[in-house]
């Protein structure tokens, strides 16, 4: 009995790792302005339509408030005013990306969700070109899919603010 509940647990323990290497190097794509991102899918938990934004004060002007998701408070990131780009109004396209890292549960609104990509770490270039080699930047890679680019953005460091 004890040796089946130990391979049901080392069979659970693979399969675990199993997704999580299938995660590995798979990107969520979005646009902001006429930009494309990308974040680790492994921190997306859903893509949400834009809800009723409950304003919060004394907050940096990126933060827009907090949404009720399912009885869960999610505070919002505006990623436009993150990024510095002008606020414009949100349409039908306008969704949130609720992230999670590290337990923290995050919403980024951003114009509109393109596709999931596999972009092979071959593929990602260092940031360093991109930002100047600097430590705050939250960039944590520049994809290249076709003749593309894909910022490719380190979301634990996105939402340390």
């Amino acid at each position: 009995m004890e040796q089946s509940r130990n391979h049901l647990e080392d069979e659970e323990t693979a399969s675990m790792a199993e997704t999580e290497d299938s995660q590995e190097g798979r990107y969520l794509t979005f646009r902001l302005g006429r930009e494309d991102y990308g974040i680790a899918i492994c921190h997306v938990v859903e893509i949400v339509g834009l809800q009723k934004i409950t304003a919060v004060p004394d907050q940096p002007s990126f933060m827009k408030g907090v949404i009720n998701l399912r009885g869960k408070i999610i505070p919002l990131m505006d990623g436009r005013i993150r990024f510095g780009l002008p606020e414009e109004a949100y349409d039908d396209r306008t969704c949130v990306i609720v992230t999670d890292v590290a337990g923290q549960i995050t919403g980024l609104i951003v114009d509109r969700v393109n596709e999931v990509l596999e972009i092979p770490a071959a593929q990602v270039e260092s940031p360093a070109a991109a930002n100047g080699g600097g430590s705050e930047s939250y960039v944590s890679g520049l994809g290249k899919v076709g003749d593309s680019v894909k910022v490719l953005l380190d979301v634990a460091h996105l939402f340390d603010w």
